[in-house]
C-alpha cells in the first residue's frame, strides 16, 4: 500500500515563500511520475506541476510558471514543491499524487495515489 504524506503548508504573506514536501512509502517511488495538484475553496482540483520518474523532466501550469518549482529526491522518496512570490490566489489545499506506470500525465483521473493534502494560505 503506497502512502503519500504532505507537509510544509502554512500561513504566509503575499510575496513570501514555502516549500512543500511529500514523503512516499510502501511502493517503488522511483518508478512513479509524481505531481502536485491544488484545490481552492469552492473550486475543482487543478493541476500544478509534474515531474518524471528520474526528475529529468518537469512541467508547470501557466498560473505558477516562473514562481513554483517541482523537484524530487529518489534517495529520500520525496517530492517537493518550492513556491516563491506567493499570491492570495495560491491559497488552497495542496495534494501530491503518484502515477504508478510512469506515464507523463496531468489529469487528475490518471493518478493512482494521493496524499491527504496540506493547507497553504496566502494573506494579502
Amino acid at each position: 500500500q503506497v502512502q503519500l504524506v504532505e507537509s510544509g503548508g502554512g500561513l504566509v504573506q503575499a510575496g513570501g515563500s514555502l516549500r512543500l514536501s511529500c514523503a512516499a512509502s510502501g511502493g517503488t517511488f522511483n518508478s512513479y511520475t509524481m505531481a502536485w495538484f491544488r484545490q481552492a475553496p469552492g473550486k475543482e482540483r487543478e493541476f500544478v506541476a509534474v515531474i518524471s520518474r528520474r526528475g529529468g523532466s518537469t512541467f508547470h501550469a501557466d498560473s505558477v510558471k516562473g514562481r513554483f518549482t517541482i523537484s524530487r529526491d529518489n534517495a529520500k522518496n520525496t517530492v517537493y514543491l518550492r513556491m516563491n512570490n506567493l499570491k492570495p490566489e495560491d491559497t488552497a489545499v495542496y495534494y501530491c499524487a503518484g502515477e504508478e506506470s510512469g506515464l507523463w500525465v496531468t489529469g487528475i483521473k490518471e493518478y493512482d495515489y494521493w496524499g491527504q493534502g496540506t493547507q497553504v494560505t496566502v494573506s494579502s
